[in-house]
């Protein structure tokens, strides 16, 4: 375990292949199996109104604008039953921050999908479930357990983007804060339910103010042993506002140390993900050498990266061959990591 100014001189360091070296070794050390997981599921955005406006995202509509929708559950089924037929063990469910759909309407959607189909529930994000909490006057531990109940498997850790209240108020001040996102992967976790944890980099944040989203995460996950992985990943800044004020991207080798120190400090994480969503399928098997032991999704359906500038697509086969050839076994998973029953 390094200590936080040792993460800090790493981030100042410009010896990149020592560093991916050092994460490598911790990688091994939690998957001595030499695999690199996959898996497939589909995003589905069951709604873009939003209140939140925040300024890195371009997928958003504000309330009563032409564009905006509410998928209708006829229309969630068939995503789910063609997601089925490719093979997908799991849905990403997540939408913007809607004033009127109180937790009767998760709840409904939850359980009807449960009733029609097996598959996990992997939705929501921190922000939209403080929302629900608040627009049901509910608290959130009420909420996250009915939920649960209704047929909530698990919850992405979207929302995160650097959990440090300066860059958040920068960024995106109406959404939760720094300690609303905590309490919402504590409570999940103390309720039983296991969770992701994320971040977004390269929005002009500080290297402190990322170690501040590391030591928290990597704190939590102390406290709770919750979190299933850590996906780090970079801000697309093509058709958002923020994109004005940050004129250049985080490039192959900012991703490559990022994540590599990600995997040496959160050495308490048993996954952690190289992203080809922002960085392409070349940096992504880059990754797997820097400490990545999984690549995601291969993503059925994405809306709200893409309406950013990211539109690098991948297939199982691409995702299957670019782990072969960094000298990996592939192996399918399912939304908790498992791999066992799968090929």
């Amino acid at each position: 375990m390094i200590t936080r100014q040792e993460a800090l001189d790493l981030f100042q360091s410009d010896d990149l292949v020592g560093i991916g070296m050092e994460a490598d070794s911790i990688r091994r050390k939690w998957h001595p199996e030499n695999v690199v997981s996959y898996i497939i599921d589909r995003n589905i955005n069951y709604t873009n109104f939003c209140t939140e406006y925040c300024s890195f995202c371009a997928f958003y509509r504000p309330m009563g604008h032409a564009e905006g929708y509410i998928l209708p559950k006829e229309v969630i089924f068939e995503k789910i039953r063609e997601t089925i037929d490719l093979g997908g063990t799991g849905v990403l469910m997540q939408g913007g921050l809607h004033p009127d759909l109180k937790i009767e309407w998760y709840e409904d959607l939850f359980r009807s999908i449960k009733q029609r189909f097996r598959i996990h529930l992997h939705c929501l994000s921190a922000p939209e479930v403080t929302n629900i909490a608040g627009v049901s006057g509910l608290s959130l531990r009420d909420t996250i357990q009915r939920l649960m109940d209704s047929g909530l498997d698990s919850i992405p850790g979207g929302g995160a983007e650097i959990l440090d209240d300066a860059v958040r108020h920068r960024i995106s001040r109406l959404k939760c804060g720094t300690q609303d996102w905590i309490d919402v992967h504590r409570t999940a976790h103390q309720l039983g339910m296991r969770t992701t944890a994320t971040m977004m980099f390269g929005c002009g944040e500080t290297l402190e103010q990322r170690m501040n989203h590391l030591e928290l995460v990597r704190h939590l996950q102390e406290e709770t042993g919750g979190f299933t992985a850590f996906i780090p990943w970079t801000f697309q800044r093509e058709n958002t506002s923020l994109g004005h004020f940050v004129k250049e991207e985080a490039t192959a080798v900012e991703y490559l140390q990022t994540l590599a120190i990600s995997r040496i400090y959160l050495d308490n994480f048993e996954n952690v993900q190289s992203s080809w969503v922002t960085q392409g399928l070349k940096t992504c098997q880059l990754g797997l050498r820097f400490g990545g032991n999984d690549v995601g999704s291969i993503m059925i359906e994405e809306n709200v990266v893409s309406a950013a500038g990211a539109h690098h697509h991948a297939s199982e086969e691409e995702l299957r061959r670019i782990i072969r050839d960094a000298g990996f076994v592939p192996k399918q998973r399912d939304t908790l990591y498992r791999t066992y029953f799968l090929n």
